[in-house]
């Protein structure tokens, strides 16, 4: 090392100030040079022995072993040329090949890798591993070199870490020094020399090479610029029918693949591989893990090897347990830092937390500049297996880009990429929505995310633990405010009728990642949007236990963030009060209701908006509970104050007659419901206009009730009109035009027309599947709807095998207590006495009359009416006595719930009627009958099909009397 030049004291002479040792003899004056050393291989020159060198005023130098020592002021200086080395035999290896990591799973990639032949019998000398960082990749080339060296396939191996382009330049230039005699001092001029010697030449002995490069960070790295463009050269091995050429790389651009090229995409480990993995990292130490919490352990970390490989030291050295790891890592407080051996496992050099931060650096560094990582820090919230492109490149995440856009077109060195400042608010110029794809496009070339334009329903999809590591790595107001970003950006795309069944459940799935992830900050400042319209989507859907979860779940955090009386606490609870009736406990949504009215006005008073709303529900909840009567008289004194407080033209008015109209006729007045409907429509019409949703809903209540009411034909030309409605206003595949498709093939069926309604059921069931998916309760009701009409078209066995076939499906979509499922065990019992099994049917009835009570108790009319068909069925297995002995109970009891002139109670009088002349007693059946012409000619009126019924009854009975049969 050369020291600080020393001033000599005035007329003093200096100690020698070079000396040499092993070269010839060198003087200089004072304030002149000396240079020794060898001048070419002279033999005779090293044989000379050591000489002193002096060099007056200068600092000093020295040299040995044939080295050169120069001090002082050179002008001209000529060095001879060092004696050349040999160049290397073969084989020779350079750089250092990975040692295989602990417990290796040969994997197919590397049965790819071998592969070298395709299909035309072009060899192929250049592979690229590329996959995201973690996967295993140098592990994957590292077996690959080391077989093909222990295998004798290979001459020359050269390593090369191609982190930065100093380091492939360096290792080119290092074998070429090895292997070409090159001259160490020129490192570029070394790689190229070797990259040289590694072309075929003519009669040359053929050198089988493999170059591996691992780890390439940049495709521009591998291009050497100079100012002179003579200068330039590649650092891509050339092409060589004897030499192959394998690339590790993260990144994905199309300038790394091309002819002559293959690319081998490195996955995540099968679970087999992960738990295969795991085992053998446990016992390999002395640890035997439980199987299922390492499977477990497997899922929760993504099936990522380096994670896996961690995971595994970090439960080693801690002496922790797999069930113990498993939930810090369920705690989204605790970093992955924390979870890091100390000692990294297999040779790794980075800790799994920090394995992505310089894909960050680089992907912020590439157009467009600063915003991959604010880009990736909203994806880190959603869903990693599939997030919608609009999300992520909508008006609510454009504007997150802009105000989070990272400053700079360069790496900051000095700072990680999450502690830069960022520009505030006021300063952020707009991202525009090519700027958004962009950004995305970036990401997926550094390999962060899996960016798939084609599938825009779910276009990105996102490791869960790239999204861990971005979340760890922002402060907890960022990750707060990114969170409602994301919801903005959800609710900005969700459409208000989710006709696309698997688009909505992609929806559904970042709903429900972004609440397990963030719920807190999504009830703060208040209850965000998206937690609403993720549990009604889950409602709407036929996933009412989901929805059951997510509201409880839901009802929690905002009374303990907000307050139990804050109106969006009050909402919670009435959407978690109505999603428990529709999964089969109205009498648990009425007491829902009933409770939330009280808090309801107690903090908001009699008259507010929500506190009628709630009074409504709870009438509603009460008709559907078995009390139709009370629930219309509810509705008509809510009514009453909902003109006073709200005024009759009011929306929230107009539906209130709409649910009172609708519990008339559930109360046993079709003619009354039906008229009611009709100047409803009217007032709807003048408000709202011939095209409102709620118009149109108003239109097909009057047709249903019309045909309840007798005219079933009035019905079908209702329905006809207002289809030909929909279409042009909500058109073919809306849900409602669906709706009045079904509506309209059911009355013509019960217009007389069976087959036809079958036809046009199972027309509408294409269209279902196609639309809505075969799952979605829609879908499922069409399906019992075509099994009724086929069985009424003339085939009861079809009927009874489409409902049993049914109800396998609805058990497994809607739950064993949902009432479609319980529906579809009556359909299934009758169509199978109607095949020709009638105490088969009894039995079936017996059973579900047992559920019914349990999960909707006696009252309920659902159990009423499985009270009425089982009595029949026992009746037309040969048991007619008992048929008119269950009818007798049964009527006394529908007539304390329902009353003498609901339409029920007319039907079981006219029941009992009948089992009692099949019971032996024709003239009792003809005065029962006689009686009920009367009520029901009062009740109905005289042109209502039932009426027509009772009187034809009455008439066989009473021949039958009269003959005395």
């Amino acid at each position: 090392m050369k020291k600080p030049f020393a001033q000599q004291p005035h007329g003093e002479e200096p100690e020698p100030a070079v000396h040499v040792t092993d070269t010839g003899t060198a003087d200089s004056s004072t304030g002149g040079k000396a240079v020794t050393g060898y001048q070419g291989p002279d033999p005779a020159a090293a044989s000379r022995g050591p000489a002193p060198v002096q060099v007056s005023h200068t600092g000093p130098a020295t040299a040995t072993d044939g080295g050169i020592a120069i001090t002082g002021h050179v002008g001209t200086l000529i060095v001879p040329p060092r004696p050349l080395r040999e160049p290397a035999s073969w084989p020779h290896q350079v750089g250092v090949v990975p040692g295989a990591a602990r417990s290796f799973q040969h994997r197919v990639e590397a049965d790819r890798l071998r592969a070298t032949v395709e299909g035309g019998g072009t060899t192929l000398v250049t592979q690229l591993l590329t996959g995201m960082g973690g996967v295993g990749k140098t592990q994957l080339a590292a077996d690959y070199a080391r077989t093909a060296w222990s295998d004798g396939d290979v001459d020359v191996l050269v390593w090369v870490t191609a982190a930065a382009q100093t380091s492939v330049v360096g290792a080119y230039a290092q074998a070429g020094v090895e292997l070409c005699r090159a001259d160490p001092e020129d490192p570029e001029r070394a790689a190229r020399q070797f990259l040289a010697w590694l072309a075929p030449k003519p009669g040359q002995e053929p050198c089988r090479w493999l170059i591996v490069l691992d780890d390439l960070a940049d495709p521009a790295d591998l291009l050497v610029h100079a100012d002179d463009p003579a200068g330039r050269f590649s650092l891509w091995p050339p092409a060589n029918p004897h030499g192959r050429t394998l690339v590790t790389t993260r990144r994905r651009d199309a300038a790394l693949f091309g002819e002559g090229r293959r690319r081998v995409d490195v996955g995540l480990f099968t679970p087999t591989e992960s738990a295969a993995y795991l085992t053998a990292s446990m016992t390999s130490h002395g640890r035997t893990e439980d199987a299922e919490q390492l499977a477990a352990l497997a899922d929760d970390l993504g099936h990522l090897p380096l994670a896996l490989a961690q995971a595994a030291a970090y439960i080693i050295d801690s002496g922790k347990t797999t069930a113990a790891y498993r939930t810090l890592l369920a705690d989204r407080t605790t970093k992955l830092a924390r979870l890091s051996p100390t000692t990294l496992p297999d040779e790794q050099a980075t800790a799994l937390h920090a394995t992505w931060s310089l894909s960050v650096e680089r992907a912020n560094a590439l157009p467009p500049v600063g915003l991959a990582e604010p880009m990736l820090h909203l994806t880190a919230f959603l869903d990693p297996n599939g997030i919608p492109q609009d999300v992520l490149t909508g008006h609510a995440a454009l504007t997150h880009l802009a105000q989070h856009r990272i400053p700079g077109t360069q790496p900051v060195l000095r700072r990680r990429w999450w502690q830069r400042k960022r520009p505030t608010p006021a300063s952020a110029p707009p991202v525009a929505p090519d700027e958004g794809f962009d950004a995305l496009r970036t990401l997926d070339r550094l390999g962060l995310i899996d960016h798939t334009p084609a599938a825009p329903s779910h276009a990105v999809r996102v490791h869960q633990l790239v999204q861990r590591a971005t979340h760890d790595t922002h402060a907890p107001d960022q990750n707060r405010g990114t969170a409602r970003v994301a919801a903005d950006a959800l609710i900005g795309i969700w459409p208000d009728v989710e006709n696309d069944t698997a688009f909505a459940q992609t929806l559904r799935a970042n709903a429900q990642a972004l609440s397990q992830r963030a719920e807190d900050a999504l009830c703060q400042p208040d209850g965000h949007a998206v937690l609403f319209r993720f549990g009604q989507s889950l409602s709407r859907s036929g996933q009412t236990s989901a929805a059951i979860d997510h509201y409880e779940r839901l009802v929690a955090s905002l009374r303990s963030q907000l307050h139990p009386d804050h109106p969006d606490t009050f909402a919670a609870r009435s959407n978690l009060a109505s999603c428990r009736g529709q999964a089969g406990d109205p009498a648990g949504a009425v007491q829902a209701f009933a409770e939330l009215l009280t808090d309801r006005e107690r903090v908001l008073g009699d008259d507010h908006p929500g506190t009628l709303n709630t009074r409504g529900n709870l009438a509603s909840w009460r008709g559907e509970a078995g009390d139709p009567a009370g629930a219309g008289q509810a509705l008509a004194e809510l009514l009453t104050r909902q003109n006073r407080v709200l005024g009759d033209d009011h929306p929230d008015t107009l539906n209130t007659r709409n649910n009172l109209a609708t519990w008339r006729g559930e109360a046993g007045d079709p003619a009354g419901a039906a008229q009611a409907f009709a100047e409803l429509l009217t007032d709807r019409q003048r408000v709202l206009g011939d095209d409102h949703p709620d118009t149109l809903t108003t239109r097909s209540n009057l047709a249903s009730c019309r045909g309840r009411a007798g005219d079933p034909a009035g019905a079908v030309q209702a329905f006809t009109e207002l289809l030909t409605h929909e279409r042009r206003i909500l058109g073919d595949d809306h849900p409602d035009t669906l709706t009045t498709r079904g509506n309209l093939a059911s009355w013509r069926g019960e217009a007389g027309d069976p087959a036809g309604a079958a036809q046009a059921i199972a027309e509408l069931l294409t269209d279902r599947q196609r639309v809505l998916g075969n799952d979605h309760p829609s879908t499922l009701a069409t399906r019992g709807n075509l099994a009724s009409w086929r069985g009424e078209a003339g085939d009861p066995a079809g009927a009874a095998q489409a409902f049993a076939e049914l109800l396998t499906d609805d058990q497994r979509v809607l739950g064993n207590d949902h009432p479609d499922t319980l529906n579809t065990r009556g359909n299934l019992a009758s169509w199978r006495g109607k095949a020709g099994d009638p105490a088969g049917a009894a039995q079936a009835f017996t059973e579900l009359l047992t559920h019914e009570r349990r999960i909707l108790g006696d009252d309920h009319p659902d159990t009423l009416n499985t009270r009425g068909n089982l009595a029949s069925w026992r009746g037309k297995a040969g048991d007619p006595a008992g048929a008119a002995q269950a009818f007798t109970e049964l009527l006394t009891h529908e007539r304390r719930i329902l009353g003498d002139d609901h339409p029920d109670t007319l039907t079981t009088r006219g029941n009992l009627a009948t089992w009692r002349g099949e019971a032996g007693d024709p003239a009792g059946a003809a005065q029962a009958l006689t009686e009920l012409l009367t009520d029901a000619l009062r009740v109905l009126g005289a042109e209502h099909p039932r009426v027509e019924a009772v009187h034809r009854a009455a008439a066989y009975w009473r021949e039958k009397a009269e003959r005395g049969s």
